[in-house]
């Protein structure tokens, strides 16, 4: 627990961070990288030049310093970031490295007004805020499915949108003819003795022939079944120049027979586990685009332990041509009693709006996952329309929202 004064001048000296928190954390990951070039291959280079990692870092350091007294309170939030660390293989020896900049990088922009006191009281912070991320992800590299990287090889690639491939994969052999990087990074990993959990994602690691960095993506499952192999979708990104390195990579060059390393499934966007066998509150899966993939493993799942359930099942996307896994989905809602189905292409004018989401009934258990700015709007919408924080569960595609808010 912080001492009293390091809390008196942590809460006195938020407003100041939260003022110049961006140019912070800008300061922190350009002194850092100078000195700790290698840690270029754990963070998203795309989302370092669009400014993505900088605001997230801020945002998180911020509201946990503000619940410094009652980190506890921030346990949900403070467990999804720590399932992106485990998939990312951040370690307790990273710790230390980023505190030191980030400490560094407070001093640099606030100069003369970061007093000994002020920096003490936030390098205390730090460290109250690391131990419990550390601790919380000690637990999860002991429960991990297997550790480190581990080499798959692509048993089918499949598109099922125009955008959007989707994968299987079987675990390296190491009886299997295989040398170098394959080899090494093979693991025994029985996948009939792997329990998925639908909503969960894995992270890809590839070495692009374009950049100078190793570069990590997750990817969610679109199944918690392993009888075929693990299965994941992964959505080209051609925005601009910034994005698409994996994506594109994985849609252009990675084909059935080659191999992929893959880190343990993660994540924490799961089924209420409590209502999957009641059938007085209805599941509702909304998602947008690849955003799919998720919640596709959570009507699967659904559907396979109790198929009475009323589910509401809400799609958004451009139009037909990138409407994804609409065989699967159609073939999963026939064995389901009672359905609602609704789809909307953006390009026709059908919108998923505000007025839309008052036809949802009350209470109802709502899983959403698609782009960060239709989440943000679906969440609001839903909020605003009295359905309770606990009863919408999100999983955001891109760097997470403020912890705490």
């Amino acid at each position: 627990m912080a001492s009293p004064k390091t809390l008196e001048i942590v809460t006195a000296t938020v407003p100041v961070l939260e003022e110049h928190g961006v140019a912070i954390t800008t300061v922190f990951y350009k002194n850092m990288f100078n000195e700790h070039p290698e840690l270029l291959d754990i963070f998203n280079e795309t989302n370092q030049k669009l400014g993505r990692q900088q605001t997230a870092l801020a945002t998180t350091v911020l509201a946990a310093a503000k619940h410094l007294d009652k980190l506890a309170t921030l346990l949900p939030q403070v467990t999804q970031i720590s399932h992106k660390h485990r998939a990312l293989q951040i370690l307790p020896e990273h710790y230390p490295i980023v505190g030191k900049h980030l400490i560094g990088a407070i001093k640099e922009v606030l100069g003369e007004a970061a007093t000994d006191d002020i920096i003490d009281a936030w390098t205390e912070a730090y460290d109250e805020i690391a131990s419990v991320f550390i601790q919380i992800e000690h637990g999860m590299y002991k429960e991990a499915m297997w550790q480190g990287f581990a080499s798959f090889k692509v048993t089918k690639k499949e598109a099922v949108a125009t955008d959007i491939a989707a994968f299987t994969v079987v675990p390296v052999d190491k009886s299997e003819n295989k040398t170098g990087d394959d080899l090494a990074n093979a693991q025994e990993i029985d996948l009939s003795k792997l329990t998925l959990t639908a909503g969960q994602y894995i992270t890809v690691k590839t070495d692009p022939a374009d950049s100078d960095h190793i570069a990590l993506r997750h990817y969610s499952l679109y199944s918690a079944s392993t009888d075929t192999g693990i299965q994941f979708a992964v959505r080209r990104d051609n925005r601009n120049e910034h994005h698409g390195l994996v994506s594109n990579y994985m849609h252009d060059q990675l084909e059935v027979g080659d191999t992929v390393l893959l880190s343990a499934p993660a994540g924490d966007f799961a089924l209420n586990q409590d209502l999957v066998q009641q059938n007085d509150i209805p599941l509702v899966l909304m998602s947008a685009g690849v955003g799919v993939t998720p919640v596709l493993s959570m009507l699967e799942a659904q559907v396979s332990v109790n198929p009475k359930r009323p589910i509401i099942w809400v799609y958004a996307c451009q139009n037909i041509a990138h409407h994804a896994f609409s065989d699967q989905v159609e073939a999963l809602l026939e064995q389901a009693e009672t359905v609602e189905k609704h789809i909307f292409y953006f390009e026709s004018g059908q919108l998923l709006d505000a007025a839309w989401l008052e036809t949802l009934p009350k209470p109802a258990d709502v899983y959403v996952c698609g782009s960060m700015p239709f989440m943000e709007s679906m969440i609001d919408g839903l909020v605003a329309l009295d359905h309770g924080v606990d009863s919408v569960h999100y999983e955001p595609f891109g760097p997470k929202m403020s912890l705490g808010g």
